[in-house]
């Protein structure tokens, strides 16, 4: 059955999505089976795969009008894509029996097709998120490292215990990604220790090094590893999927820090 994680942050523009679609494809490059959930109704992931619109979408599946059908985008990478159909879906929904597992029990008919299912999040603690968290076994955190990013970390914590306490008892947080890091910067070093301090080895040894081929990939409609695969971005991306793995493959929290990369 494959692992489910979820990508939250209730802060927009910290490289959620980013991390979504390079994580997945790279753990797609250290020979996994990976499908992609975009779960957020601004549809940035599936824009930034360039991928059409489908008839049958996340949108249509939680409405209960098709199945969760997925889109091939590569070998071992299936993307369920979204639309701004999705941003009606929490009121829609809000008088269903069960709202809160309506994701999981589509999860359930594909799981065993893929190793990992990767949810993006969208940018808020909704009935859609609550969906994500309910199916998930783990969730990851990305963080870009300024001042204002930090804000509300809090609160994404007491959002996943509830979870774990009242729908989903293996709900787990695997960590905290720190992105758009820049080691010249005293403000990103400050909000790195800032991070650790509060979450401890929780926060992955892997920074996401600012890198402009991360900001060109979705401009060409291609994951990092297609676009650039040389660049500081596919290096640490893969880096990152390898220590998430570890992580997984050994218990959470317990893997030794892996490479600590300089800008």
């Amino acid at each position: 059955m494959g692992i489910i994680v979820s990508l939250l942050n209730h802060k927009g523009g910290v490289g959620k999505t980013t991390s979504a679609i390079n994580i997945g494809a790279g753990l797609v490059e250290l020979g996994k089976r990976v499908l992609l959930i975009d779960l957020d109704p601004q549809a940035n992931l599936t824009i930034s795969l360039g991928i059409p619109r489908q008839k049958s979408t996340i949108y249509e599946a939680l409405r209960g009008e098709s199945e969760l059908t997925a889109y091939t985008h590569k070998p071992n990478m299936d993307i369920v894509t979204s639309s701004l159909d999705l941003s009606g879906a929490e009121m829609e929904l809000i008088n269903e029996a069960g709202r809160e597992f309506i994701l999981r029990e589509l999860l359930g008919q594909v799981s065993d097709d893929y190793d990992y299912i990767l949810i993006d999040c969208p940018p808020s603690l909704g009935l859609l998120t609550l969906n994500a968290l309910t199916s998930s076994r783990y969730v990851l955190i990305p963080l870009q490292t300024e001042f204002l990013a930090v804000q509300g970390l809090a609160k994404i914590k007491q959002v996943i215990d509830k979870v774990k306490f009242r729908l989903n008892k293996q709900v787990e947080m695997a960590g905290v990604i720190a992105t758009m890091y820049d080691s010249r910067r005293v403000l990103n070093r400050d909000v790195v220790e800032t991070i650790h301090k509060y979450f401890g080895d929780k926060v992955f040894s892997t920074y996401i090094r600012d890198n402009v081929a991360l900001a060109e990939a979705p401009a060409q409609r291609k994951d990092i590893f297609d676009y650039s695969p040389k660049s500081p971005g596919a290096v640490d991306y893969l880096a990152l999927s390898r220590e998430f793995l570890e992580r997984v493959e050994k218990g959470i929290g317990t893997t030794t820090p892996t490479q600590q990369q300089e800008a």
